[in-house]
């Protein structure tokens, strides 16, 4: 990587970039440098001791359990290199074994029936996925066709039927494939769906799939599909909307889990009697959302994990007899990937905490040790050192109580912290309490707290809830960020004159949309491939997301949305941002493209805005690549210490 990095250096071009060489006269003059498939406009060359403090936390690794190898072993998905392979673990504490290696990330990792596994990948963060199955011998064969979306791969027990979802370029509408060695190409369509339509599994006798249509995150509908006719038959029809989430056929096929909304403001698990239709509720009445949940292959064990204010409860229960047992007693974090061994024996799964990335980790029924598989390297970072945060709740401008983690430096008596607000993606997202090498440098290296919100609109606390930002109340949740700036003028050890606004995705719109609304009480904006004008992100976005996102946004056909979206766009409000900002943007991003970032750009630097921009051509909807990530980190770092006074970018 030096050799690369040295040579890169040393052919740097400093040029006015051609996006912007028709700007304004008095607009912001633009240097542009390119080093490998990084651009990076008007960014300062880096003082060294940036990358350098940055080293421990950018090589931190981690590592994500996915399922059961046969044998016994583990598959997980960690990174010894520039991007995630996946790698066997033979037993708690073993080597990792590396299996794939591809330049591009993988994901979605799954053991077949007779030992083959399945895997996703795309290219260059385009998310136009392809599906793999390697064999025993190390062979991949790729099972779908180029220029196609593909996802939600389901299976019978004997793994003779294998279904998956399928989207072609410009179509908003997903059919059922069916993998078929007789067929020319090796596959077959059984259902042409229309929108958002994803098999969720296959029925043990492989003869019936249980299909799911998303609409929005609080709308979504299942059906049963006949393989062999192609005829489906609506589940549980009712009046009004109901969202589901997963969905598993018991061994004996009589029944249905899935995860349900239904008459409740929070997810809970649900048994349904396929020959009666009959409801039973099996994770009771929480005041929390079910968020993930497995059975054992003989039905006798059922897991579920309950997200509580954020952290996981991982609950453990005889499925037969509906009686508890012995329960894991895991640190406080977050548990996902959950998946049985082939005996039933043991849970597989992925926990992460703050103070430590996430690893592989299993718990033994029999016994109830919880066994630690993985130990994922730190990159030299003390974990006792690590900073856990603090939840609290702040009132906003309804009186609503609005949940956030604060993570707080270590400070001299007197002094006070400036501060990042870190505000997640979505908006139908949560920030978790997990390892985020961002927070554990900001606090330990720049001295800066964070705080990382979940204002309305956000997944975790029921539905009431994360339907507060729909369509025209948009700006309510902008409004929460405005409170939060007044809480921290409230705290003792906080700097309400340095404060900066981040976020990445939704929370780069956010981002966007604080800086035009309380520009005069912050230092400056980070923003990673955020929405900057609502009508041209909803034109511009994939078609198999538009009417998924006008679900949530509103839509810009509708006059009087089309009126609110202009009205709240960041892009006609940025006469009122007046403090830097850095934006980073992934040339392949389906979602979010490219043109969001490149024309509020342009407008800031046409009114005289300090604004910093990088690019990664080979990068997507997020920076998946180490090599760009440590660039990423490196400008942030650079732009925090300038905006902030906590150094001085070079």
């Amino acid at each position: 990587m030096k050799r690369m990095l040295g040579a890169s250096l040393a052919v740097l071009v400093l040029a006015a970039s051609p996006a912007f060489a028709q700007a304004q006269a008095g607009a912001q003059p633009v240097e542009r440098r390119e080093i490998g498939n990084q651009i990076l406009e008007n960014v300062p060359v880096a003082d060294p001791a940036i990358r350098a403090s940055l080293a421990r936390y950018q090589n931190a690794r981690s590592a994500s359990f996915q399922d059961w190898a046969p044998g016994g072993a583990m598959l997980i998905v960690t990174r010894f290199g520039n991007t995630n392979q996946i790698h066997q673990v033979a037993a708690p504490g073993a080597d990792r074994s590396q299996l794939t290696f591809h330049d591009e990330p993988v994901s979605g990792v799954h053991t077949l029936p007779g030992g083959d596994i399945l895997f996703s990948k795309d290219t260059g963060g385009d998310e136009w996925f392809q599906l793999f199955v390697r064999d025993a011998s190390g062979k991949e064969v790729q099972l779908t066709e180029a220029g196609t979306r593909n996802q939600s791969p389901a299976w019978s027990g004997d793994g003779k039927v294998l279904v998956w979802s399928r989207a072609t370029k410009g179509s908003a509408n997903y059919d059922v494939v069916m993998r078929d060695p007789s067929a020319p190409d090796g596959r077959k369509v059984i259902f042409k769906g229309e929108g958002q339509v994803s098999p969720i599994d296959v029925s043990p006798d492989g003869k019936t799939v249980l299909l799911g249509r998303y609409f929005s995150i609080g709308e979504s509908k299942r059906w049963l599909l006949d393989v062999a006719t192609g005829k489906t038959t609506e589940l549980n029809p009712v009046k009004g909307k109901v969202s589901y989430d997963g969905g598993l056929f018991t061994p004996d096929g009589k029944s249905l889990l899935m995860l349900s909304d239904e008459g409740s403001d929070f997810m809970r698990l649900v048994e349904f009697d396929l020959a009666t239709g009959r409801k039973h509720l099996v994770s009771g009445e929480r005041p929390w959302d079910v968020e993930d949940f497995k059975l054992s292959k003989d039905g006798r064990v059922l897991a579920y994990v309950v997200n509580e204010d954020g952290y996981s409860k991982l609950v453990v229960q005889d499925f037969r007899t509906r009686r508890a047992l012995p329960q894991p007693q895991l640190p406080g974090g977050v548990v996902s990937n959950l998946a049985f061994s082939e005996d039933g024996s043991k849970i597989g799964f992925s926990l992460a905490t703050p103070t430590a990335a996430s690893d592989a980790w299993s718990f033994d029924l029999a016994s109830g040790q919880v066994t630690r598989w993985t130990a994922s390297e730190l990159g030299g970072l003390d974990a006792k050192a690590l900073v856990s945060p603090e939840l609290v709740r702040f009132p906003s401008f309804d009186k609503r109580s609005i949940p956030a983690f604060v993570y707080k430096p270590k400070l001299a008596a007197g002094q006070k912290a400036p501060v990042i607000i870190d505000i997640h993606g979505g908006p139908e997202g949560q920030s978790r309490p997990v390892f985020n090498p961002f927070h554990q440098h900001t606090t330990a290296e720049l001295g800066a707290a964070v705080i990382v919100t979940n204002v309305r609109g956000s997944s975790g606390y029921g539905k009431t809830f994360l339907n507060l930002d729909n369509a025209e109340k948009r700006e309510d949740s902008v409004k929460d960020i405005g409170a939060l700036l007044d809480w921290i003028k409230t705290q003792p050890d906080l700097d309400p004159n340095r404060v900066v606004v981040y976020g990445q995705s939704y929370g780069g719109y956010m981002s966007l949309a604080v800086m035009t609304h309380y520009s005069d009480r912050l230092a400056g904006g980070v923003e990673r491939y955020g929405i900057s004008n609502f009508v041209s992100f909803l034109q511009n976005t994939e078609a198999y997301r538009r009417d998924l996102r006008r679900a949530e946004y509103g839509d810009e056909r509708d006059p009087k949305m089309l009126k609110a979206f202009e009205t709240i766009s960041p892009l006609n409000n940025v006469s009122k941002i007046t403090k830097p900002m850095l934006v980073m943007q992934g040339w392949n991003d389906p979602r979010v493209p490219k043109s969001e970032s490149d024309q509020v750009v342009e407008k800031l630097r046409e009114k005289g805005v300090e604004t910093w921009y990088v690019q990664f051509k080979d990068e997507g909807h997020g920076f998946a690549k180490k090599i760009n990530n440590d660039r990423r980190r490196e400008v942030e770092t650079q732009f925090l210490q300038k905006v902030l006074g906590t150094g001085a970018a070079q």
